[in-house]
């Protein structure tokens, strides 16, 4: 009798450790899950954070780009006064179109709208004298031209 009581009790203590083990094993699964979640997370995160700033460079370089577009419309103004015309202009991997409107006497508008990338940006300016200097009356970013 007393070796059943003893296989008995060894198979119970077989078992406590099996439990212990397992017990282990899924706390480290869990911890495991958790650590691969917040990795993935934190990559993601980077990854949008990457994907904003690309967005933010490409603005950057359109405005820069509709303000060179400007700049060579206002050249033209000045070397050509009494002509208007429009040009496109392509700047490394962005371009540019400028159409220069005759509002009457000195009165110009530029409407310029650059694209890099795939941002977009466009500018108005209107100027209310030419000779003996330009004067630019307003210089503002536009939705649409």
């Amino acid at each position: 009798m007393s070796k059943v009581i003893q296989e008995h009790f060894m198979v119970r203590q077989l078992y406590a450790k099996n439990k212990k083990g397992f017990i282990a094993i899924l706390a480290v699964l869990i911890i495991g899950a958790i650590g691969i979640t917040i990795t993935i997370s934190v990559l993601l995160l980077g990854l949008g954070f990457t994907q904003s700033s690309f967005i933010i460079e490409q603005s950057g370089g359109a405005r820069a780009l509709a303000n060179a577009c400007v700049d060579q419309a206002l050249q033209q103004i000045r070397n050509f006064p009494l002509s208007f015309s429009g040009r496109s202009l392509t700047i490394n991997s962005g371009t540019c179109n400028y159409v220069i409107i005759d509002n009457g006497g000195q009165n110009r508008t530029i409407n310029a709208k650059a694209t890099l990338g795939g941002v977009t940006r466009k500018a108005k300016i209107v100027i209310n004298k030419i000779n003996p200097y330009i004067n630019i009356a307003s210089w503002q970013e536009v939705a649409d031209n």
